[in-house]
């Protein structure tokens, strides 16, 4: 069986110039050859097979065995999109429980790079600039969409900009009503949303009524719930799940509820390596600005700091901004300055398995696991949502 690495040789791709709509179109043909989806793809593809070496099409025509560490299922149970997708954690626990990936769409480059080292596809771009007739047909739409908006620290940070939030951020905040499109036109069956716990609260609550007056319009039923990730990896992690069944499928009759917390037992020490580069112990300059910074809020009763992390019990969230300086989970070592969590630890905070190739920098790993999802939680949600959806006897599963 060829190769998707044989593939990409044979065309001459060295990925990080061709991480662009073309090869998404090329590398989401491969992948949907057997299940109707490729029809989305080909013309555009063949076309993006003009820039290479002839005599390479009928490569386009042969089964494939992915040697990517997440190949797609050999028989789907049913199909999903994923749109900001990021480094691929929410698609990761959906194909875990027998999903196809038919679509997916992350702007960020150096994402792309880590989605497609480890599903063999490159995402497709900016949402905003995706006609919804070009998604292929699907019965779950699957969703990250952008916190920043949202977000307690985002909040706080573009009103100190003097900068608009919420919806008003025109760059982030609209893009709910991208999905809100692809729903009006696609009617997949389900759809599982993720965001910031703030999302709720979020200008009174206002911010939390639209999206959810917005799905009613559309004709789901809307489920939501505050889930914490600690319970599955050893971090205290808060985000908000929404999840909507269309009424005219499911009759109002869905029995979904979110999972039940399994027993707590995680720990920080269980994610450690043995033998950590010292690259990742904070210098003295860094952990003494790290210190004082903390006892200047400290003597104002603020409770800004960093985070020494006990190694038997579970760390603070992780964030996007750990590359900065690791402050708010930080390793205690004997003798030694504390350390940072190295990009393999991160990964495996979030419930990334260790096969999970990164490769990025480190700051840009810092940058995608603080971004990402915990997977084992959204995969407890996911068996959940699927059990629904299988409930319909496949007569509305596309």
């Amino acid at each position: 069986m060829t190769k998707y690495s044989d593939i990409k040789k044979a065309l001459d791709i060295n990925i990080d110039k061709h991480l662009n709509d073309g090869f998404a179109n090329l590398s989401h043909y491969w992948q949907n050859q057997e299940n109707g989806a490729s029809q989305y793809f080909k013309l555009r593809a063949e076309e993006y097979l003009d820039e290479f070496k002839p005599g390479v099409e009928d490569q386009l025509y042969i089964s494939l065995k992915y040697d990517v560490p997440f190949p797609p299922p050999a028989k789907a149970k049913f199909k999903f999109i994923d749109l900001f997708a990021g480094i691929g954690g929410i698609r990761l626990a959906y194909q875990n429980l027998g999903g196809k990936c038919v679509f997916t769409s992350e702007w960020n480059n150096f994402a792309k790079k880590t989605y497609e080292a480890n599903f063999g596809e490159v995402p497709f771009g900016d949402i905003t600039q995706i006609k919804e007739t070009n998604i292929p047909d699907h019965d779950i739409l699957l969703a990250g969409f952008p916190c920043q908006p949202f977000s307690i620290a985002g909040v706080s940070k573009k009103n100190a900009l003097g900068r608009k939030h919420g919806f008003l951020d025109e760059t982030q905040g609209t893009l709910f009503f991208d999905i809100a499109r692809i729903l009006k036109h696609k009617r997949p069956p389900v759809f599982m949303l993720e965001n910031v716990k703030n999302l709720r609260s979020h200008d009174k609550g206002n911010t939390f009524k639209v999206i959810q007056s917005t799905l009613d319009e559309l004709g789901y039923n809307v489920h939501a719930e505050v889930l914490d990730g600690k319970y599955y990896v050893p971090q205290h992690r808060e985000r908000i799940i929404i999840v909507g069944f269309r009424r005219d499928i499911f009759n109002n009759q869905e029995t979904f509820k979110f999972p039940k917390y399994p027993v707590q037992k995680a720990k920080i020490k269980d994610i450690l390596m043995e033998d950590p580069d010292g690259k990742y112990t904070l210098s003295d300059k860094l952990w003494n600005y790290l210190q004082d910074y903390a006892n200047k809020h400290k003597a104002k009763g603020n409770g800004f700091g960093f985070g020494l992390t006990d190694l038997n019990g579970v760390s603070r969230t992780m964030s996007a901004r750990y590359y900065k300086d690791g402050a708010e989970i930080l390793i205690p070592q004997d003798g030694l300055n504390p350390r940072r969590l190295t990009p393999r630890e991160c990964a495996r905070l979030q419930g990334f398995p260790d096969k999970f190739i990164i490769p990025v920098s480190d700051n840009q790993a810092y940058r995608q696991f603080g971004n990402s999802v915990t997977v084992p939680l959204i995969q407890a949600v996911a068996g959940e949502l699927i059990k629904e959806l299988l409930k319909i006897n496949g007569k509305h599963i596309k």
